[in-house]
């Protein structure tokens, strides 16, 4: 009995062990030598051909993380990971690791909404994520790592909020913490934060924790997986 009530302390401590490993393995890593600079929404009147594309701003944990599980929404065009909602100008990934900027983690992502809601954007962050955690998800501790909509415009807003209240009623979570505010500055991260799960599959984080959210989104999200859609496309295109 004593080494059962033993293993959650034991698989959590392993989790804290992984999440500082990955940070030192980033840190020996070769950095981008341009500095970052901030990048404002577009601006959704704009008569371009890519006029009708939203962007959306989440922080759910690891940027990695949710840069992971919205790669594979279908309707999504990019995903940059980066920090919002701090007070420091073009911050560092080191100084974003102590807490001290006010950033979090985040992703800003691209989408065609013809193709992916921004309300199914919503369900997909709070069911990938843990909404219930302050200032956590997993070993990852720290305001850097929150639970955070960054809304565009007020029907962002409204949308969020309503989202919100829907899975308290509905009671598909105790509680939820996560913060809803207007976009400030967004900050790309540095380059090798950038597709991190793409490129490095075989890492250690990758392996234990993405690899399960990304499992995670493809079992709860059949319709608005990418590769899904494109395999039953082939399916159907060879009737």
């Amino acid at each position: 009995m004593k080494s059962v009530r033993r293993r959650p302390v034991i698989v959590f401590l392993a989790a804290i062990v992984l999440s500082i490993s990955s940070v030192y393995w980033l840190v020996a890593q070769e950095k981008t030598t341009g500095s970052k600079t901030a990048i404002k929404t577009p601006n959704s009147s704009n008569a371009s051909e890519e006029s009708k594309l939203e962007t959306a701003t989440f922080g759910g944990g690891c940027f990695w993380c949710v840069e992971a599980v919205y790669q594979r929404v279908d309707g999504v065009k990019t995903v940059v990971s980066g920090y919002a909602g701090g007070k420091v100008v073009n911050p560092s990934y080191e100084a974003v690791c102590t807490g001290q900027t006010g950033h979090a983690e985040v992703c800003q992502i691209t989408f065609d909404p013809d193709v992916v809601s921004f309300d199914e954007m919503l369900l997909i962050f709070f069911k990938t994520h843990d909404p219930t955690e302050l200032n956590k998800q997993g070993a990852d501790v720290g305001t850097q790592y929150r639970s955070v909509v960054f809304y565009n415009d007020d029907a962002q807003r409204e949308a969020a909020e309503k989202m919100k209240a829907k899975l308290l009623e509905e009671k598909a979570f105790r509680k939820i913490t996560t913060e809803i505010s207007p976009l400030p500055d967004f900050y790309p991260a540095e380059n090798y934060h950038q597709n991190y799960f793409k490129l490095h599959p075989g890492q250690a984080y990758c392996r234990n924790i993405i690899v399960d959210k990304v499992a995670k989104f493809e079992k709860l999200f059949k319709e608005n997986s990418k590769l899904q859609n494109e395999r039953e496309a082939k399916k159907n295109a060879k009737k």
